[in-house]
């Protein structure tokens, strides 16, 4: 069974100031997710199914969903605030934005039938990732609890521009995922690279530490499980104006718990990404790297 890809494209881009997923980066107008398309294409993925906002329907689907429905089946799902609510529950007054990461990849469950990835929109993962990511997923079956995230190194995804967050992983010696540290600030300063967490001592890295950067590998079970963390989030935490509930810290509980395992895919892609306007330029240099190397064709789409 071929792979699905799904993609979270409903951020509201508050940070950005504007509909990032589908802002140009290539040198003929292609999104970062045109790119991560293409990889998924020529990897075997046999579907991409995108969940959005219906704001944003007509402009994604004009400007990046048209681009290459002829080379793979597109699907869309919607995520709304009320999107998955359980019955009886009452969205708080004044609650605009909805509920994470958890939510979105819910409201995918009726269109998901196959072993997945889940990515985000605005995020370039690389070649690399897809072609390993889909080898391991044709050998999964549909009701398996035996995920996998993509995990980069360190090194690979540091920004020029100042310090990142990044989860930093454990893994055991069979490469599951054992937990995930998350570090605030770190940074490249030379030849160095320097964690300094609030309250801590400065610490150096290695720089080949094995970090998430929300590429994972899941199948039609985990929609139980996010169905069940839904419910009490809401219970626990629906009344707040903007809490919400994260992908990866629900695939973090369930795994410690012994409810699901997560094989941790070493990959070595660059990652970039898209958070600010002032990061444009760079993934605009970065893509032209990769198409004068020959990893893309310009234009990508023929």
């Amino acid at each position: 069974m071929k792979p699905v890809l799904v993609v979270m494209a409903a951020g509201m881009g508050s940070r950005y100031g504007g509909i990032k997923q589908i802002e140009p980066v290539g040198p003929n107008g292609e999104a970062i997710i045109d790119y991560s398309i293409f990889d998924a294409v020529r990897a075997g993925f046999s579907e991409v199914v995108f969940i959005i906002r219906k704001a944003i329907e007509d402009d994604f689907k004009k400007y990046i969903g048209s681009r290459f429905s002829d080379k793979i089946k597109v699907t869309y799902c919607f995520q709304q605030l009320e999107s998955q609510l359980p019955n009886g529950f009452e969205i708080p007054e004044g609650r605009e934005k909805p509920w994470g990461t958890g939510q979105a990849v819910l409201c995918a469950r009726d269109a998901v039938k196959a072993p997945f990835v889940v990515i985000n929109a605005d995020d370039f993962y690389g070649s690399d990732a897809f072609m390993k990511t889909a080898e391991y997923l044709k050998g999964i079956s549909s009701d398996s609890r035996e995920f996998a995230m993509a995990g980069y190194p360190i090194l690979n995804t540091l920004s020029d521009f100042g310090s990142v967050s990044r989860g930093i992983c454990s893994v055991d010696e069979n490469r599951f995922l054992s937990s995930i540290e998350e570090h605030l600030k770190i940074s490249r300063e030379g030849e160095r690279v320097i964690s300094r967490q609030p309250g801590e001592a400065e610490l150096e890295l290695r720089g080949n530490e094995t970090v998430s950067m929300n590429f994972w590998c899941l199948t039609p079970a985990v929609f139980d499980y996010l169905e069940k963390y839904f419910n009490e989030f809401l219970h626990e935490k629906g009344q707040e104006m903007k809490s919400e509930i994260y992908l990866p810290i629900v695939l973090g509980d369930i795994s410690a718990k012994g409810d699901c395992s997560i094989k941790v895919i070493k990959t070595e892609s660059d990652w970039f990404g898209v958070t600010y306007k002032e990061d444009k330029p760079f993934v605009v240099e970065n893509i032209k790297k990769l198409i004068e190397t020959g990893e893309y064709p310009s234009p990508l789409w023929t």
